[in-house]
């Protein structure tokens, strides 16, 4: 038997082919997968070895010698970011932020000195007191961070993560975004998070809006001392709620739920569902803590401060090549060299910044107050203030109490409360997105209160 078509089902056929292409054209940018393309394993491997090339970068070290030592280091760097300025029409604003340390201020500090960051902005159109991080360490140590005159590259601890956010500068710096995004060279990491300290309290100072911060601390090496070699694999670390939450909201959780879903739990959240969207062949592992166990990075300053911020590095860490002389015992190579380090998963590791900054600087304001209802209720109903701008409106997200990552999600179009027909707020947890016409979602806000 012959199939016969009516004109009106053939155009049905058409009409919902066409609609269900541009529904998913829709889901991704092409801009991301141009930046993703953009990023280049040979320009990071030129400033990995520069940067190695100043002998030592300990905090301490030579501010005069233009050759050696974190004085020499920074100024290079100040010199790149301005270059990387004067390429996109001075879009750039490159200045120092220091802040003087003693011995008082910590025991792994000799002597006094100034802790000196470099910092590049590249101001929003819509939102510029509105700010995106990336951040790497300028400085680097030998065995003893005392030590400030034994030679210390630091190749990738943390040359690669400096290098990295270096060229994502490079990179973006292409684009208008409606946020700001900063590019910073932390220094005085090793000694103690002085770096963060000074930069963040700057940031309160100036009544700066973080949207969080991507701190990237070793992101070059693939071969662990686990024996395990993997260049695809990348850690995210995140603390589940900030420790300046109060004691209300701390009880409340106890009845509402939220134990990992404070804001750097979502940032977190909003880097690994990136990258499986424009990355795929990467393998984004969510870490549930703020840092590598008993150890620390420079986004747990802005962690202490009540900022979004997260951890960025290679899934299988050698110590063999981190806080090493260099030197050879027992037949082991020890030191951070040059030669420890993959410039190619480097590169990944920057673009996966890259994408997320982009993503998020095209992204509106995230919406805020959001409640939530629906006690003895057969559906969930949410509420929330709208966000300024002209937005295609928002998302509700959904998961399983269990799971780590949203996995339902609704768009409900623009407006200021939706109920989720048939969904028992008992059995899941919710967020809400802003969502812009550009298709770019702002993170997502966790209910922070309830009604009925």
């Amino acid at each position: 038997m012959k199939a016969i078509f009516s004109p009106l089902s053939i155009f049905l056929c058409v009409f919902t082919f066409l609609s269900f292409n541009k529904t998913n054209a829709q889901d991704t940018d092409a801009k991301i997968y141009s930046i993703i393309d953009s990023v280049s394993a040979e320009r990071i491997e030129m400033d990995i070895r520069k940067l190695a090339g100043f002998g030592t970068r300990n905090t301490f070290s030579d501010t005069v010698s233009t050759t050696r030592g974190i004085g020499a280091a920074r100024r290079w760097i100040k010199s790149e970011f301005n270059k990387t300025s004067r390429g996109c029409n001075n879009c750039l604003d490159v200045f120092y932020q220091k802040d003087l340390v003693t011995p008082e201020d910590g025991n792994r500090v000799p002597k006094e000195a100034w802790v000196v960051n470099v910092v590049a902005i590249q101001k929003g159109t819509r939102y510029p007191n509105r700010y995106i991080v990336m951040s790497g360490d300028i400085d680097s140590r030998a065995s003893d961070t005392m030590d400030f005159e034994t030679d210390a590259p630091g190749a990738n601890d943390n040359a690669s993560g400096m290098a990295g956010t270096m060229e994502a500068a490079r990179v973006l710096s292409k684009y208008k975004f409606e946020n700001s995004i900063i590019y910073v060279g932390l220094s005085g990491e090793e000694q103690g998070l002085f770096g963060g300290k000074g930069l963040v309290q700057y940031a309160k100072n100036n009544n700066w809006e973080i949207i969080g911060i991507l701190n990237n601390d070793m992101i070059g090496n693939i071969e662990g001392v686990d024996g395990v070699i993997d260049n695809r694999s990348f850690r995210i670390f995140s603390e589940p709620v900030p420790p300046t939450e109060t004691e209300k909201e701390r009880n409340a959780r106890r009845y509402y739920g939220g134990e990992v879903d404070g804001i750097s739990r979502q940032l977190a959240r909003y880097i690994h569902g990136t990258v499986q969207t424009y990355m795929p062949e990467m393998n984004p592992m969510m870490i549930y803590r703020l840092d590598r166990f008993g150890r620390g990075g420079h986004h747990r300053s802005f962690n202490d401060m009540g900022y979004a911020g997260i951890r960025i590095m290679e899934a299988h860490e050698n110590y063999n090549r981190q806080h090493q002389d260099i030197r050879t015992e027992n037949g082991i190579e020890y030191g951070d060299v040059v030669e420890g380090v993959n410039f190619n998963y480097a590169a990944k590791l920057t673009a996966v910044n890259a994408i997320n900054l982009a993503s998020l600087a095209w992204a509106p304001p995230a919406p805020s107050n959001v409640a939530i209802g629906g006690i003895v209720e057969p559906s969930t109903k949410l509420r929330w203030e709208q966000v300024d701008g002209d937005i295609a409106g928002y998302k509700i997200y959904w998961r399983d109490t269990t799971s780590p990552v949203w996995q339902h999600s609704r768009f409900v179009g623009n407006v200021s409360e939706f109920m989720l027909e048939g969904i028992v707020i008992d059995n899941y947890l919710f967020g809400v997105v802003a969502v812009g016409k550009n298709g770019h979602e702002s993170l997502v806000s966790f209910p922070s209160s309830t009604f009925r």
